[in-house]
């Protein structure tokens, strides 16, 4: 059997490439792009003298050969219907049955290819476990001017099975599992609990091949990338139809990182891409922690694209250097948008982004600078945000402020915050910590109601936590949110005092069976503080819209005062919803059903939740699925409409 390179060459990680984001205004993000190559090459045993190599498909025999002429005598292969594939493909005498004129097949040459046919007939059902079989050639002369005609009947018998597998490990990884290290005894476990090959498992020769390639990669991944095969074999006793499996693992040296060196910046420091390593100085290498450094090098919104590479070699295993070869984003990037949501109507936008201010760092660090206009129906927002690039651990600090003036169900809405904090995002989890001043003047469309202006200062911990599949198109996981704060309130016509807030959403997906995805949604929140507290506008709660109870308009349902819609302290939320295909042939359209209900209210006391329900249509797209539903308002008996892009996590 053919033995793997000792020195494996240079484990490069892809490259990682913008991705759209996930937010529900279709605002684009960045591609992540990885790549997985696992090669697949098994050699089938040598064949009759005479008998020309075996192309691997079909369509490799037609790139080959592509002018054929007319059949030099009929064939007809009497076997099971796989086995008649791979007969057809790779036999000689189906390969040469049309070959251009200048080549045809004479007399001669086809007794030698009727000859030879039944020990290459044999030779490639043993690659599919048959080590047993019957294979019959006969050849019918031609008569009346027609062909001549040549059957082969096969009569395959049973497959050979495996018996029993001896998975031995040498080198380093096997002295570390004598030695009790629990890491290396846990890998040794797992390589020999996930062999693919289990007694029972029909023995061919691509399953070999394949559970050879993966245990091997699963080695090299978790910390002995120059792993090889010292021997493998498979002794087929083919009376018996068992096979035995013997397979000779040396692991070499347990690698760990060493230095971070990068390559192709131009403005940023080296600093901003060494911060966001996932690993120090002398941690054992692993594949994982590779990809974590390259998922956290995509969320920094510095690079276009980055590739990882370590070359294994055993003489640096001690201190494998890490080579990153990174391609920066434009230090400026100006968007333009036009746009309709359900939340604020029809709204243009524009948002600049400037990733090195003023060309020059500040405290020993980069500052990005982001600034967004919005003018919209219902909302004109002006945003400003200043991150410093990555420091150490991935951790960012941030200054934020928003200035917003917002038209709800019943009321308008100035507001004003300013926040300071420090962020870190990774693939499964966001946490955001941050202070902030927020302003909130609410003008009333009851002219009986007074004009009120709260104000609040509070100390505030966000979380995102997600198990999905993926995040831009989850079908299965969940992704879990939550927010705490706590702080005083300021009112100029309600009492001022301390206050919590506290807000969570769970949304969750699965696959239900025979083509459906289900998800599901439930939002829960309270401010918890003395009823004669004021507390500011936008830290209360409102339901209803495309992301809440659909059927409803934004924000429309919450405690009515002197009939007119207010927002409150307590919020709930729910929706279960099941997708299916329209058509098999385009898997990305689906067609929904769903059911929403919730409310918000003073208290839960209060709570009287509305229903919603209806159907819609689902494109997955690159840039996250887009939404079109109707729904019903069950408590208003109206159909209302909602688009929307993307998932909110």
């Amino acid at each position: 059997m053919p033995v793997a390179p000792s020195h494996p060459p240079t484990l490069r990680h892809p490259p990682i490439r913008p991705r759209p984001g996930a937010r529900g205004q279709a605002v684009v993000g960045r591609w992540l792009l990885r790549g997985l190559s696992q090669g697949l090459l098994c050699g089938l045993v040598p064949v009759l003298a005479g008998c020309a190599l075996l192309n691997p498909t079909p369509e490799a025999d037609t790139a080959a050969d592509p002018t054929t002429g007319p059949a030099a005598y009929d064939l007809e292969i009497d076997a099971p219907s796989d086995l008649t594939r791979l007969l057809a493909t790779h036999l000689d005498l189906a390969r040469f049955q049309k070959l251009p004129a200048a080549d045809a097949i004479n007399p001669t040459d086809l007794n030698r290819l009727v000859q030879a046919a039944p020990a290459q007939a044999k030779a490639l059902l043993e690659t599919e476990g048959h080590f047993n079989p019957k294979v019959s050639v006969t050849k019918q002369a031609a008569t009346g001017g027609g062909l001549p005609s040549v059957t082969v009947t096969v009569e395959p018998g049973p497959r050979t099975r495996v018996a029993e597998t001896d998975l031995i490990l040498t080198g380093p990884l096997q002295q570390a599992v004598q030695a009790g290290e629990p890491r290396a005894s846990d890998l040794a476990q797992r390589l020999r609990q996930k062999w693919p090959l289990d007694p029972g498992t029909t023995f061919r020769q691509a399953a070999w091949g394949e559970a050879k390639t993966s245990t091997l990669g699963a080695v090299r991944a978790d910390g002995y990338p120059a792993a090889s095969w010292a021997d493998t074999r498979a002794e087929v006793d083919a009376p018996a139809n068992r096979a035995k499996l013997t397979l000779t693992l040396d692991s070499g040296p347990l690698f760990r990182f060493g230095a971070t060196t990068v390559e192709g910046l131009q403005r940023y420091q080296a600093r901003a891409v060494q911060n966001l390593a996932t690993y120090q100085p002398g941690t054992p290498y692993t594949e994982k922690r590779m990809l974590d450094f390259q998922e956290r090098l995509q969320r920094a919104n510095l690079f276009e694209s980055a590739v990882l590479e370590i070359t294994p070699d055993p003489a640096v295993a001690d201190a494998t250097p890490v080579t990153v070869r990174v391609r920066e984003l434009p230090k400026n990037q100006a968007e333009l948008g036009v746009g309709y949501s359900d939340s604020t109507g029809q709204r243009i936008s524009i948002e600049h982004t400037n990733r090195r201010l003023f060309d020059r760092s500040f405290f020993g660090t980069d500052l990005t600078a982001r600034n967004k206009l919005e003018l919209g129906r219902d909302r004109q927002s002006l945003e400003t945000d200043l991150t410093t690039h990555p420091l150490a651990g991935g951790w960012r600090n941030l200054v934020a402020a928003r200035l917003q003036r917002e038209v709800r169900e019943g009321s308008t809405v100035r507001s004003a915050r300013l926040r300071a904090g420090r962020a870190i995002e990774s693939e499964r989890v966001d946490r955001l910590f941050f202070v902030e001043g927020t302003s909130a003047a609410t003008q009333s469309t009851d002219a009986s109601v007074a004009d009120r202006l709260d104000r609040a200062v509070t100390a505030n911990v966000h979380v995102t936590l997600r198990r999905l599949d993926s995040v831009l198109l989850p079908t299965q996981g969940y992704a879990l949110h939550g927010e705490l704060g706590s702080g005083y309130a300021f009112s100029n016509v309600s009492g001022n005092g301390p206050f919590t807030r506290a807000f969570g959403r769970l949304n969750a997906y699965r696959p239900l069976g025979s083509g459906w995805l289900g998800s599901a949604r439930l939002e829960a929140g309270q401010v918890f503080a003395r009823s004669n507290i004021g507390v500011p506008d936008t830290l209360l709660f409102r339901a209803g819209g495309d992301e809440s109870v659909r059927g409803y308009a934004y924000q429309s349902l919450g405690p009515v005062v002197n009939g007119t819609v207010t927002s409150g302290r307590a919020l709930l939320t729910a929706s279960v919803e099941a997708a299916h295909p329209l058509l098999p042939s385009v898997p990305a359209l689906l067609g929904a059903v769903f059911v929403d209900a919730g409310a918000a209210a003073q208290d839960f006391g209060q709570l009287n939740p509305v229903l919603g329900y209806g159907v819609g249509v689902r494109f997955r797209s690159p840039v996250g699925p887009l939404r079109l539903d109707l729904a019903y308002a069950n408590e208003l008996q109206q159909f209302r409409l909602h688009f929307g892009v993307g998932v909110t996590f």
